[in-house]
């Protein structure tokens, strides 16, 4: 990745924390139910009080600007409110601008001052652009640096990260039949640094549900590292994403699209799943071998594999082993509290509370606090338990919990159907040998009868450390 391209990424990565800022600060104002007085009083409150900014320093608003920023998500959503790129109109001639080109091409050895000296030999001063214009545009057409004519940057650029938990790295990877399941998609969430896998979740849809929990199972279990590197896939530009990442404090970096330098140590991970992993899946699938009864007899298997297997064996690139190196060096993760990691994978919607102080949710029905009757109040949940704990928020204020009412849905109806716990298998194959060698690690001794087939043990019971 260029100077330039880190430039344009960081600016992006900028400009979602700006707009996640925004719409925090008018959330509650800018619902299209809230009638005009009340919001003119709202905005009233907002614009008298402080707020802390992405910097995290407190600034004060104008009621215009408040005002601005509502219409804008009333007219484009969360887009609307991400500030845009600096429109400049370029001041240098054209005509100078491929001059300077053609004199680094022909000597690039040749610096940005030499050739601003060259064009002021030739050119009226007017016409002659200054030293730090001319080496923008060298950085623009990839030029900068002496060796920088004619020079194709690496596929995956050579980068790697300091230390464990200063960059994680996310994709997709599309995977067998499981099941009742046609296809299975594989979110994994690679360490930079160690090549350790932080994350993963196997799942029958490639959407934002599976790469939440993914992403809550990494966090959970290592902390919040410093940036996440993904690319432009739906589920890595969803709005909950964006708020999932501004609440636990990670930063969030974009590859350029048709241009995914940085990924290449994760699609390295992606081709050893293949070769290692899934060839055995597919072996195990023949009339001598064990099917995958389902989605989370596939993410069993996978979860013993990661630990047995792939994060002991040594790396190619590093010279370790990913377990032996994540554990080595000094982490730069940060702990966070459960309640802080509870509230970023919360999913928020309005609706109005009846006259009853009910309120509808995808199906059910809840009860609130009476005094928010025929109110709009934002509902905090977690999708894949709609009969557990909702948060209730009015304005901005937490008003207590939605009490389950009538209750005919349990998750989400944009979550994957529930898996069917996984039958029994009849035969022993390496994958299962695998798994019976991970749980009997994590019980404390070795499992002698699985490893020689005489016994239960091999047969897929029980559930390893980082399965369903």
């Amino acid at each position: 990745m260029s100077a330039y391209d880190d430039e344009l990424a960081a600016r992006a990565a900028r400009a979602r924390d700006v707009a996640l800022f925004r719409y925090s600060v008018i959330r509650a104002a800018a619902d299209p139910g809230l009638p005009p007085r009340q919001r003119g009083l709202l905005v009233r409150e907002l614009a008298a009080g402080q707020h802390k900014d992405p910097g995290g320093q407190p600034v004060r608003i104008g009621r215009s600007t408040l005002d601005r920023w509502i219409r804008l998500w009333a007219a484009g959503g969360f887009d609307a409110l991400v500030p845009g790129g600096r429109q400049v109109a370029p001041r240098s001639d054209a005509a100078v601008l491929e001059l300077a080109v053609a004199l680094k091409k022909e000597k690039p050895e040749r610096s940005a001052a030499q050739v601003t000296r060259i064009l002021a030999a030739r050119l009226s001063a007017g016409q002659v652009p200054s030293v730090r214009t001319i080496q923008r545009h060298f950085v623009r057409v990839d030029l900068a640096g002496p060796a920088g004519a004619g020079t194709v940057p690496d596929r995956f650029g050579r980068f790697e990260a300091g230390a464990p938990g200063e960059l994680w790295v996310s994709d997709v990877l599309h995977g067998p039949p499981a099941g009742d399941a046609a296809k299975t998609y594989l979110f994994g969430i690679e360490d930079d640094h160690s090549r350790f896998i932080t994350g993963h979740w196997w799942t029958t849809r490639e959407d934002t549900t599976g790469l939440f929990a993914a992403l809550r199972r990494a966090v959970e279990a290592h902390g919040a590292p410093q940036a996440f590197y993904v690319d432009n896939g739906s589920p890595y530009v969803s709005r909950q994403l964006l708020h999932a990442l501004a609440v636990l404090g990670i930063q969030i970096t974009h590859s350029r699209p048709r241009r995914p330098q940085g990924k290449g140590k994760i699609e390295r991970l992606f081709e050893t799943v293949r070769a290692q992993f899934l060839v055995e899946v597919a072996a195990a699938g023949g009339p001598a071998g064990t099917a995958l009864e389902s989605v989370t007899d596939l993410e069993e298997l996978f979860g013993a594999w990661v630990h047995q297997v792939y994060h002991q064996a040594v790396h190619s690139g590093t010279g370790q082993a990913p377990a032996e190196r994540f554990a080595a060096a000094p982490a730069r993760l940060r702990q966070l509290a459960p309640e802080v990691i509870g509230e970023a994978f919360l999913w928020q919607d309005f609706r109005t509370v009846t006259k009853t102080a009910t309120v509808s949710l995808h199906g059910n029905r809840y009860q609130v606090d009476p005094a928010l009757s025929g109110r709009k109040v934002e509902l905090l949940y977690n999708p894949a338990d709609l009969a557990g704990r909702i948060r209730v928020r009015w304005r901005g204020t937490d008003m207590g919990t939605a009490a389950p009412h009538v209750i005919g849905r349990h998750s989400h109806p944009g979550l994957a159907p529930a898996a069917p716990a996984p039958a029994q298998p009849t035969g022993i194959d390496y994958l299962r040998m695998i798994a019976g060698d991970h749980r009997a690690a994590q019980a404390g001794s070795i499992n002698f009868a699985a490893l020689a087939g005489d016994g239960p043990g091999g047969a897929g019971e029980g559930e390893p450390e980082g399965s369903r």
